[in-house]
């Protein structure tokens, strides 16, 4: 039998864009486009030519192989003739396959906001497709507001996108604008309007605003439409978009969307999924969210004992697809309330060969176990606790020493006689019988360290030439003037993986040292590296 297929709409560089904190350069979109255009998307809509520079100049050429690259801008202003619209005209002249107008869709927006008639609005849409068709671009309306419109004047809601279907536009895609809506609603209204524009004709823009940007999107889908639009990683204005990442493994790999629709993305790109996920992050500069769906790194992470247990036996019994389909995997932790099933489970992970009946397990699992009740938490922090298993087990070198270290701050003027702060951390370390010592300045005591650490290490300087800190945690386990300070750090190198390691103390920068020594040590333990 065959399939419908499902056509997905990427607005991560235009809608996304518009995320708090989220700054994209020319650079940043040609990247992301590239990685949009792998993936296997049908539209990239790279943002609003004219509306600033950088959209301007990402529009001076087709930036797309297979996706169609789109477009975004305003329908024709009211009360301003197509011809000398200059929003029109930056549209039009732009190097894109398609062109998705924006229009208005609630009567009482259409008044408030544009200042037009209804009837203006209306002809507006029509002006707009016919002169993208006309200068040879496929046109798309994204119909904002369309489903608080259409509660308040369902006849003017269906006006606006039938307008825009009998002018030519591809896609007429309803907006649930401020994300309010709920599936319930989102699936009658699509049925509603599938009755007057054909179901293949109709997409769904869902925002996240009540945390069912997602569901809205696939309830659409059940009423009829057959385009979705969302983001990577859910980004986007306010409470961000549907999310991509979550929206694609669902379709492909869940029997009731999968055994009906298809879409453009392969099986060998799903598989890539979790690190285009991480990739985009690392671009925009976020920290990855550990608890997201099919790509964090918690997707697949089991805590407890007896759950852990029924995993070794059977993964479907917690686990609704299996990782490797998205490119993740199975974590069982190491935690205060693993046991021995999930120990093995971890330590086969990190291909780390044991016995069931070692006795060294039940040391290994005690001392986790203490070391979490004073403050350490193994689960979000993976490379030291496959140090701590492998020193337990035997087979960690001792590459170098720390003989001491110390750290200090100073307020000093620089040469414009401004007032700033100057961290100098020095480090005495031994290796392979070499007493070395280093002294680096840093953007705080962390940095300091982190630059001096790595500044000399003697025979091992070129394994770790690569490496670099890219994320620093830091938690206050317990009030007052003793409080307990938990870092988490997570590293990274050339290969492109990550790890993170933690240090616990009643010092900050000491708990922040541990976390750097276990980052340098794991290095050279997954480089293959011998003590010299």
């Amino acid at each position: 039998m065959s399939r419908e297929r499902i056509t997905l709409f990427d607005t991560t560089l235009r809608d996304g864009a518009q995320t708090n904190g989220v700054d994209f350069s020319v650079a940043d979109k040609i990247l992301i486009a590239g990685l949009l255009d792998e993936l296997g998307v049908d539209y990239v809509e790279g943002g609003y030519p004219g509306a600033n520079p950088t959209d301007t100049r990402f529009f001076t050429e087709k930036r797309t192989a297979r996706a169609r690259f789109t477009a975004f801008g305003m329908t024709k202003r009211a009360g301003v003739s197509l011809s000398n619209d200059p929003g029109i005209a930056a549209l039009l002249a732009s190097q894109s396959d398609a062109i998705c107008f924006v229009a208005k869709t609630w009567d009482h927006q259409v008044r408030l906001a544009l200042g037009a008639t209804l009837e203006e609005n209306v002809e507006g849409i029509r002006q707009s497709v016919e002169a993208a068709i006309g200068a040879g671009k496929e046109a798309l309306v994204d119909c904002e507001h369309f489903f608080d419109g259409y509660k308040a004047n369902p006849a003017y809601a269906l006006a606006c996108a039938r307008a825009a279907f009998e002018a030519g536009a591809r896609w007429i895609v309803l907006c649930d604008t401020n994300g309010g809506s709920q599936p319930e609603e989102i699936e009658a209204i699509v049925r509603a309007v599938s009755e007057h524009v054909p179901g293949d004709h109709l997409g769904i823009h869902a925002h996240n605003d009540t945390e069912q940007a997602v569901a809205n999107s696939l309830a659409a889908v059940r009423g009829g439409a057959r385009q979705i639009q969302g983001t990577l990683n859910g980004i986007g204005e306010r409470c961000g978009n549907a999310n991509l990442t979550s929206i694609i493994p669902t379709l492909m790999l869940k029997p009731l969307y999968a055994g009906r629709f298809e879409t453009g993305i392969s099986e060998a790109a799903l598989t890539g999924l979790t690190q285009l996920s991480h990739r985009f992050d690392e671009i925009v500069n976020r920290a990855p969210n550990r608890q997201a769906p099919y790509v964090g790194a918690s997707a697949f992470a089991t805590k407890a004992g007896i759950h852990a247990s029924a995993i070794v036996k059977d993964p479907s019994t917690y686990e609704h697809v299996r990782p490797e389909q998205v490119g993740n995997h199975r974590r069982v932790l190491v935690s205060d309330q693993a046991g021995r099933s999930n120990l093995l489970a971890e330590l086969a992970r990190l291909g780390i060969s044991v016995e069931k009946g070692d006795r060294r397990l039940d040391a290994l699992l005690a001392e986790v176990k203490e070391r979490e009740a004073i403050g350490y938490s193994y689960e979000g922090a993976d490379a030291s606790f496959e140090l701590l298993a492998r020193r337990t087990l035997g087979g960690v070198p001792d590459y170098f020493t720390v003989e001491s270290f110390h750290v200090t701050v100073e307020r000093r003027h620089n040469a414009l006689g401004e007032q700033v702060s100057v961290s100098e951390a020095v480090v005495k370390l031994i290796v392979g019988g070499e007493r070395l010592l280093t002294v680096a300045e840093g953007n705080g005591p962390v940095n300091a360290l982190d630059r001096a650490l790595r500044k000399d290490l003697g025979v091992y300087q070129d394994v770790i030439a690569d490496l670099e800190l890219v994320d620093y945690k830091v938690r206050i386990l317990n009030g007052g003037t003793e409080a307990v300070t938990r870092v988490l750090i997570e590293s990274r190198d050339d290969t492109g993986e990550s790890w993170m390691t933690i240090g616990v103390s009643e010092n900050v920068v000491d708990a922040s040292f541990e976390a750097l020594i276990d980052s340098i040590i794991y290095k050279l333990v997954r480089s293959g590296i011998r003590s010299g």
